[in-house]
């Protein structure tokens, strides 16, 4: 049966358009850089930060916390192919100065990278 069609072959028809808070967002993918942001006012009044590049990652070391440079995306357990473009998401491996480290939060959605240093 075709996709979108009643049994008897007629068309099903949107009874309204999309209301502007049920519209998708722009993808917003965050890759390896020289760090750019962008703030964005939302509903309520508030406002996001989005992340598009990144260079540096903020780990926890000894319950301290240090801003490192990110050197190399070694895997992401998601998709493979997101390593190979350097693309970092929650739970991508990345090569710092001081080691390899997970990445704990989404940065896309926050405007910062947080990770937690593996051993």
């Amino acid at each position: 049966m075709k996709h979108g069609r009643k049994i008897s072959g007629g068309r099903y028809h949107k009874q309204r358009k999309k209301k502007l808070y049920e519209l998708p967002g722009i993808k917003r993918i965050v890759r390896l850089g020289e760090e750019k942001k962008k703030t964005v006012k939302v509903t309520g009044g508030r406002k996001k930060t989005f992340l598009f590049k990144a260079n540096f990652i903020n780990i926890v070391v000894s319950g301290k916390i240090k801003r490192v440079e990110i050197k190399n995306v070694v895997e992401t357990p998601s998709d493979r192919f997101l390593a190979r473009q350097n693309v970092l998401t929650k739970g991508t491996i990345v090569e710092t100065e001081i080691g390899k480290a997970k990445v704990t939060n989404r940065p896309g959605q926050e405007g910062v990278v947080n990770g937690v240093l593996l051993k």
